[in-house]
């Protein structure tokens, strides 16, 4: 379920792309950036399926020991923990997590895809995990959870042969990845004996949630100049054109959001921005960027343009 500081990352994405361009065209990206966060879900959607792919892998392994001129014991009767996986079980008979792929048309099907799955499944057999699930002898659900829970941290969610596939398909998924992921943990956790996979929802409140991102994205474009003066203003001792380009856009957002979300504290704005801020910015841009927002507050504040409604909002304090 995306947060709003994933939603924040990907206006900024959006904005970063729209100023770069020479092409001003607004519906265009906004276009662009409901399909960007639409598409997370895609890659939750994939990293789910991944689970039957691997399940299927094991089950003609064993197979085709089988039919070996002469198998041996194990071949005969091989270690059928992971092949049975309760948890693994839920994925492939989740109705809603099938009605979802269709109609996004997410799978895994293909030549490529199944080479691709046939090697995180050889890699995924040598592992320490695999080793100490696969032989410790245990046995029930709450094994199985946790089996599941190691092989997706361990050996599907840090796999560089998938890391390589999503970046090859889409290049912004290496940012959407570990929300992706974290996801994927807390449907697994989620499980229950005898239970149905739930799939998780994209939004938590979807309506309020694509509001906010068209708000933040129409509104950052639109005050641009406004914004542009007020930091120009509040950095008389820096040469704006020498600032760094991601440091002024977050600016940009920052100074827009506190004054159109009214329902959003200053501190909350505040800190989502220094946070992002240390990983799409210099290393010293959080210092920069606390420094002028407080600035930016304060001018704004006393130019009344900082109106926050609700509950607490009203004597919000820094």
């Amino acid at each position: 379920m995306l947060n709003r500081r994933h939603l924040r990352i990907k206006v900024l994405q959006a904005l970063y792309a729209y100023f770069q361009s020479d092409e001003d065209n607004l519906r265009k990206t906004e276009t662009e950036l409901m399909k960007s966060v639409e598409r997370i879900y895609d890659l939750y959607l994939y990293l789910l399926l991944s689970f039957g792919e691997l399940k299927e892998l094991a089950e003609y392994r064993m197979d085709e020991n089988k039919k070996k001129i002469r198998p041996g014991e194990e071949d005969l009767n091989p270690n059928r923990k992971f092949a049975d996986n309760q948890v693994i079980a839920q994925f492939l008979a989740s109705y809603e997590l099938r009605i979802a792929s269709e109609e996004r048309s997410v799978n895994w099907i293909g030549d490529e895809n199944r080479e691709m799955f046939r090697k995180i499944f050889i890699q995924m057999r040598e592992s320490e995990t695999w080793f100490t699930f696969m032989g410790n002898g245990m046995e029930g659900f709450e094994e199985d959870q946790q089996f599941a829970m190691a092989l997706f941290k361990n050996e599907i969610a840090n796999s560089e042969i998938l890391y390589q596939h999503f970046e090859e398909k889409n290049i912004h998924w290496i940012d959407d990845i570990d929300l992706a992921c974290s996801m994927v943990v807390k449907t697994i956790k989620s499980t229950v004996e005898g239970g149905k996979l739930e799939v998780m929802p994209l939004y938590k409140d979807k309506e309020d949630e694509q509001e906010f991102i068209q708000t933040l994205l129409r509104k950052t474009i639109s005050m641009d100049s406004e914004n542009h003066a007020l930091i120009d203003d509040l950095t008389k001792n820096w040469e704006v054109d020498r600032i760094a380009k991601m440091d002024i856009l977050l600016l940009k957002m920052a100074i827009t959001e506190l004054q159109v979300c009214k329902n959003i504290p200053k501190k909350v704005t505040l800190n989502e921005y220094i946070e992002i801020s240390k990983f799409y910015s210099t290393p010293k841009s959080h210092g920069f960027i606390n420094g002028i927002l407080d600035k930016a507050i304060d001018r704004l504040e006393k130019d009344q343009k900082i109106q926050k409604i609700g509950r607490g909002l009203m004597n919000d304090k820094l």
